[in-house]
């Protein structure tokens, strides 16, 4: 099954509320305790963008094809679990700015976690519900398991190290495979980057001086292990009525190096916001790339 829009709301809600909360910490900083006033505000922009995003996509995408009883599929085995780790980033970086964003109301840490961290859980749970309810698609398990892996990844190291260590980010270069199915994969770059697996790299990228105290690396200084994956142009190895044949399908495993935006020190909270939004993606540097029908390729600078 096709799971792209999950993936493109994921993003979108993503960049709306880092966006927001970048104009709110132009003005004013964290606060140091609860501020009702604040937290109210939060949670009903959030709620309300969550909610009206929900109702769009039921009336713009889902009232376009039949509805069903609620059913479960296996789509474990799709685009080399390409669309899998789209899940874990939404997830993922949606659980940061809500845990940012209460952060700046003056929530307690526990209640951050508890209310903030799994608001991209909580959606993305949500759109899984209407896939079950859909003909043409259906509940996934797997989807579940990629969501609450991203929820775990920074929930575990707030609880774990009171920061986050790693970091997932995101990278994206045009292929040529998206001219070959633009309907499935995009036309047009905007939509290639949010649909086209093939040239999206999903990236762990860990600070090396957050794990190696004494050591003279500027703060900033990240090593990043990325995963990738070309030849598709359908979920499966598969063809769809004899059109569409997958082109030497195959699975790509990235070491580079990184920068970790929300360590440069700065007394600017808009500075820092925008860094913080900037963050999610992957700066390009000299990459080393291995898979397993090619073996290593170095990349002089890899997007």
């Amino acid at each position: 099954m096709n799971k792209h829009r999950i993936h493109v709301i994921g993003l979108l809600l993503v960049s709306v509320c880092s966006f927001s909360q970048s104009k709110l910490d132009a003005f004013l900083t964290p606060s140091d305790t609860l501020n009702v006033s604040r937290r109210n505000a939060v949670i009903l922009t959030e709620a309300s963008l969550a909610t009206m995003t929900l109702i769009g996509l039921n009336q713009l995408w889902y009232a376009d094809y039949e509805r069903s009883k609620f059913k479960t599929i296996n789509d474990a085995d799709e685009w080399l679990q390409m669309d899998k780790l789209g899940h874990v980033f939404s997830a993922y970086q949606l659980g940061k700015v809500g845990a940012n964003t209460l952060n700046w109301s003056g929530v307690k840490k526990k209640d951050q976690l508890v209310y903030g961290a799994t608001l991209g859980f909580t959606f993305l749970t949500a759109v899984e519900l209407l896939d079950g309810y859909s003909e043409e698609w259906g509940f996934s398990w797997s989807d579940m398991a990629a969501n609450a892996t991203g929820t775990g990844l920074y929930v575990g190291q707030e609880l774990l190290w009171n920061e986050q260590r790693m970091t997932l980010k995101y990278s994206f270069h045009q292929t040529k495979y998206a001219s070959q199915r633009p309907d499935k994969l995009g036309d047009g770059f905007l939509e290639e980057m949010l649909k086209d697996y093939n040239g999206q790299t999903y990236w762990l990228s860990a600070n090396v001086k957050s794990f190696f105290k004494s050591s003279k690396l500027p703060n900033w200084f990240n090593v990043a292990f990325g995963y990738g994956a070309e030849g598709m142009l359908t979920g499966r190895n598969e063809t769809v009525d004899n059109l569409f044949i997958n082109q030497n399908r195959q699975r790509q495993f990235y070491l580079s190096l990184d920068v970790d935006l929300s360590r440069i020190k700065t007394n600017s909270h808009f500075l820092k916001s925008l860094f913080d939004v900037f963050n999610t993606i992957k700066v390009p540097f000299p990459t080393l790339e291995f898979n397993d029908k090619n073996g290593f390729k170095l990349h002089y600078i890899y997007f």
